[in-house]
């Protein structure tokens, strides 16, 4: 669905709306994704850990500069962007100040760049929902956008293995911002805030928060970062298809180790680099088909077999970061179906992804907690107010 904010913007900017923004669904071969920028980012490599090739990603930038130079990107600040099922960039999106807007949209050969200055008030808005048929599906039913929820869920992939720890009768709470003109109208949604996930009835709770520096992370309650860890499921909307240890092999027929856990997945869907690392190798392995395997600090290496493609431009010896886009989603190999075969070694010894103990990040301390601390007691402020007859409220601005 072509979402408010962008619809807005092309109304704002004294355009006519396109004709596919008459359509209710958006165009099957289309998808968005939001990136933050990290300390060290540039647009560029931004771009890249997307998939998006560079000389594509070298034409949309060269267009966007003289609007926007891009070293001007902030740490914390995001990108929209719209890609097609081969990652081939369609537009992007940025945001240098609340209520300034650029776009950059292909046009035939080139790039068309359109500006918009439209007031856009933060309101804190809060959702609950019982986790029913998978928790992204919960979520965008109960009104969080898919982009915010696909953000949540990797996050959240470092702590909760989403095909083991969810049970029925579960449940999940999430603050966010909506974005409104001054009419109240919504122009589209803003920041993650908070997330609460109650699972067997245990309960967890994390908050995102930007660091003194501008660094976003998601924090538990005493500063503990979620980050810095290995993603238990590193793609979205994957069904565990078979588990760790002895298994009767699918295509040999008889019983043998599996090495690794196996999550079902449609063809061409992408595939996340669990924690920054260094490529080893993307290759053809027998096998295992089309594999990317990633080295990361503590002798731990990843692996990602089965793959359809691999993202362009990935080749041994690269850096990637976490949450990087490797490769999709495929059968090759010794494969029965669209799936990716995972899996975590320790000095070459392969450990159960979904209980191994990896590193995690050190905690925030010292002013960098205080400041954390505050920014909970403020959020949760804020959220005493939201109730059945009040379902946000309007948000200081910054």
């Amino acid at each position: 669905m072509i979402s408010p904010l962008r619809l807005a913007l092309f109304l704002c900017a004294g355009l006519a709306a396109p004709a596919v923004f008459a359509h209710a669904e958006e165009p099957p071969d289309e998808a968005q994704r939001i990136v933050t920028v990290k300390p060290g980012d540039t647009l560029a490599e931004l771009l890249g850990d997307a998939g998006v090739d560079p000389a594509e990603a070298h034409a949309a930038i060269a267009a966007l500069t003289p609007r926007f130079e891009p070293r001007r990107l902030a740490v914390g600040q995001e990108v929209g962007l719209r890609l097609d099922t081969e990652d081939k960039l369609l537009g992007l999106e940025i945001a240098p100040a609340p209520g300034h807007t650029i776009t950059v949209n292909r046009d035939g050969a080139g790039w068309l760049v359109q500006e918009a200055m439209t007031p856009r008030l933060r309101h804190l808005a809060r959702i609950e929902t019982p986790i029913e048929g998978g928790v992204f599906g919960s979520l965008t039913r109960a009104g969080l956008p898919g982009p915010l929820t696909h953000s949540l869920i990797r996050a959240l992939s470092h702590e909760v293995d989403f095909q083991r720890d969810v049970q029925p009768g579960d449940r999940i709470a999430v603050a966010f911002e909506r974005l409104r003109g001054p009419d109240g109208v919504l122009l589209g949604h803003g920041q993650l805030h908070y997330a609460a996930l109650t699972l067997s009835g245990r309960r967890m709770e994390v908050w995102r928060h930007a660091g003194p520096q501008g660094e976003v992370a998601w924090f538990r309650a005493d500063g503990r970062p979620l980050a810095g860890g290995f993603l238990r499921t590193p793609l979205d909307g994957a069904r565990l298809t078979s588990g760790f240890g002895m298994r009767r092999h699918p295509v040999l027929g008889y019983s043998r180790r599996h090495s690794g856990l196996d999550f079902g997945a449609p063809s061409g869907t992408p595939i996340y680099a669990a924690a920054d690392g260094v490529v080893h190798s993307a290759r053809f392995e027998r096998g295992y088909g089309r594999t990317v395997r990633l080295k990361h600090a503590g002798g731990v290496e990843t692996v990602y077999a089965h793959m359809s493609r691999f993202t362009r431009g990935l080749r041994a010896g690269a850096r990637v970061r976490q949450g990087a886009v490797i490769g999709a989603v495929g059968s090759t190999g010794m494969s029965t179906g669209p799936h990716l075969h995972y899996e975590i070694r320790i000095a070459g010894r392969a450990h159960n992804p979904a209980t191994v103990a990896l590193p995690a990040a050190d905690p925030l301390r010292g002013p960098a907690l205080a400041g954390f601390q505050r920014a909970r007691r403020v959020l949760a402020a804020n959220l005493a107010t939201i109730n059945a007859d009040r379902l946000e409220v309007a948000l200081a601005a910054e």
